[in-house]
């Protein structure tokens, strides 16, 4: 399958990953509630939240490989190798919706949240990019980070076709102006992308005294806090205990499966 075919798919399955995974998670998506949090300053962390809606970030499968998109911080490194796509991907949608641009500064990168702004470093000769995400890939093990043609030209690495890079987190370009922000700009931004939007439902009651004690006694769990969310079903008005504080779904499923929470489940807040 040549290059553009796996693009093509790999765009397809992003976008309808909310759909084709239904039955497969213990999901539950939610209308208006209230929120009795154990922490003030635990809600409203969303940095560009539309970036976050977007079902780019949804876990996605090429080839049999599950990929769970997940946060970063600045300053967190990778190694591993560059390619680069050029003319035979120009104009074409990237993964995020946008027109792939080969004199931009861009790059795909299986799992980084979009607009994460990052520094490539050529191991081979010390050369620098600095590039923003727009897109999934390069579905190929031993490679990291997808460059535009601008981008890999900047680093000398055309020509070869591939090279050993080390990539480091600079920052997000949180207002998704599509180009790269300034270091000023990067600075001001906060430190840490966050999902925020993933949870696991320990207790759910009738009565919010059952609620509030549950909450109380399981805040801090491993690191993890407790809010109450309060909802109105079927059987009428109920209060659930989530812990919150995953960094991905992939975290949440982790913990999920050493059974602290024998009846738990994931749940994702709109």
């Amino acid at each position: 399958m040549n290059k553009l075919s796996v693009t093509l798919i790999t765009f397809v399955l992003i976008l309808s990953t909310g759909c084709s995974i239904k039955g497969k998670r213990s999901y539950a998506n939610f209308g208006k509630t209230k929120t009795y949090s154990s922490d003030k300053n635990s809600h409203n962390q969303f940095v560009n939240k539309k970036d976050y809606k977007h079902p780019t970030m949804n876990p996605y499968v090429i080839r049999g490989i599950r990929y769970y998109p997940t946060v970063v911080n600045v300053g967190d490194e990778f190694r591993g190798n560059a390619s680069w796509y050029g003319p035979d991907f120009h104009g074409k949608l990237t993964s995020n919706g946008e027109k792939y641009n080969m004199y931009d500064m861009t790059a795909a990168h299986k799992t980084l949240p979009m607009n994460t702004i990052v520094k490539v470093t050529n191991l081979r000769n010390g050369l620098t990019t600095v590039v923003r995400i727009n897109d999934r890939g390069p579905f190929i093990a031993t490679r990291i980070i997808d460059l535009s043609n601008k981008a890999a030209h900047k680093i000398d690495m055309v020509g070869k076709g591939t090279a050993p890079v080390r990539i480091e987190v600079l920052g997000f370009d949180s207002k998704g102006k599509r180009r790269i922000p300034t270091k000023q700009q990067l600075e001001g931004t906060p430190q840490q992308q966050s999902l925020e939007g993933f949870a696991l439902q320990i207790a759910s009651f009738s009565r919010i005294e059952g609620a509030l004690a549950t909450q109380k006694k399981h805040n801090g769990t491993n690191g993890y806090k407790t809010i109450i969310k309060d909802m109105e079903t079927e059987n009428g008005r109920m209060f659930k205990v989530w812990l919150k504080g995953f960094k991905s779904e992939q975290e949440a499923r982790d913990y999920k499966a050493l059974g602290y929470f024998k009846s738990s489940f994931i749940v994702r807040e709109d």
